[in-house]
């Protein structure tokens, strides 16, 4: 049992540093593919804070807060039928009622 238990976590440490071996070959490899290291090169979400002006940039795309309010607007206007939600909240009744008619009857039995 002792020998089995040693093997397993043995095994098993030998199996992590793989891992962890893996991930950080693979690192290497994505920035040798890029081929070189680029300062300014921006992630997808960026914010410029400059005195009082905050800008926010998605996707080199920038956002302000009027269209932010804007969209929210337009969605609250829209008051789409999600048939999804719909049915989901429909499943989640008849299941309540079959655990509760469940439970009833063990209850009372």
């Amino acid at each position: 049992m002792k020998m089995f238990m040693f093997k397993s976590i043995l095994l098993m440490s030998l199996m992590f540093l793989s891992v962890l071996f893996g991930m950080q070959i693979a690192n290497n490899g994505i920035v040798n593919m890029k081929g070189f290291d680029d300062p300014n090169f921006k992630g997808a979400f960026t914010i410029n804070e400059q005195e009082e002006n905050v800008q926010v940039s998605v996707l080199g795309n920038n956002v302000d807060s009027h269209d932010i309010n804007k969209k929210r607007e337009q969605l609250e206007e829209m008051e789409a039928y999600n048939f999804f939600s719909d049915l989901g909240k429909t499943l989640a009744d008849i299941v309540t009622g079959i655990v509760d008619i469940t439970i009833d009857l063990i209850r009372n039995s």
